[in-house]
């Protein structure tokens, strides 16, 4: 799981916005290097929605992509992201949405933690969660996040939307790294604790 968070505990402003970040090329190229890694993106409907409408839109003929989050701001590093994205496998879990057509996604109409279980110990690469607050804490619930790694933003939102929401028990957590950046941001990275 992936996710940027304030200094306060907020993923997203209170309206789902995440115009607060603090852009850091450091962590874009950190990201950036991790992507082959992956194969498979796992979406919440509101995520996948804003996924969605920017990213198919990013890779054209330009050398760089803009930031999503910082109007703006543009890099090659982006462009690296926005093609991968594009490529990659996108599942959403999802009770409202009906119909897909972003290039490889795929629909689950609810989340059944022992079919995800299943799929996870299949063949393939890695899989990542951004953003999706409710898949989190779902996925959470069910011992199904093998590391949280969440960028620490250098302000306060003094309100906004939680990332893990509802936990029936605490999860305990083993810190495997803490980087600061000369942005402000801190990366954290931990693992579930068994």
């Amino acid at each position: 799981m992936f996710n940027r968070v304030s200094a306060d505990g907020y993923f997203a402003s209170a309206d789902g916005g995440l115009d607060w970040t603090v852009p850091d090329e450091a962590i874009d190229q950190a990201g950036a290097a991790r992507m082959p890694d992956f194969d498979t993106m796992l979406f919440g409907r509101r995520t996948y929605d804003a996924f969605e409408s920017f990213w198919p839109h990013a890779v054209g003929e330009s050398e760089t992509a803009s930031d999503p989050h910082t109007d703006g701001r543009r890099t090659k590093t982006l462009l690296s992201m926005a093609r991968w994205i594009n490529h990659s496998e996108k599942w959403l879990f999802s009770t409202t949405r009906h119909r897909l057509t972003w290039h490889n996604s795929r629909l689950f109409p609810r989340f059944d933690a022992s079919e995800l279980r299943a799929l996870k110990q299949g063949p393939g690469k890695d899989m990542i969660v951004f953003g999706s607050g409710s898949l989190v804490s779902q996925l959470s619930e069910h011992g199904l996040i093998d590391e949280y790694q969440l960028i620490v933003g250098p302000l306060l939102l003094g309100d906004g939307r939680s990332l893990v929401r509802g936990l029936s028990t605490r999860v305990p957590l083993e810190l495997l790294e803490a980087k600061p950046f000369p942005s402000g941001n801190v990366m954290l990275r931990y693992a579930r604790r068994s």
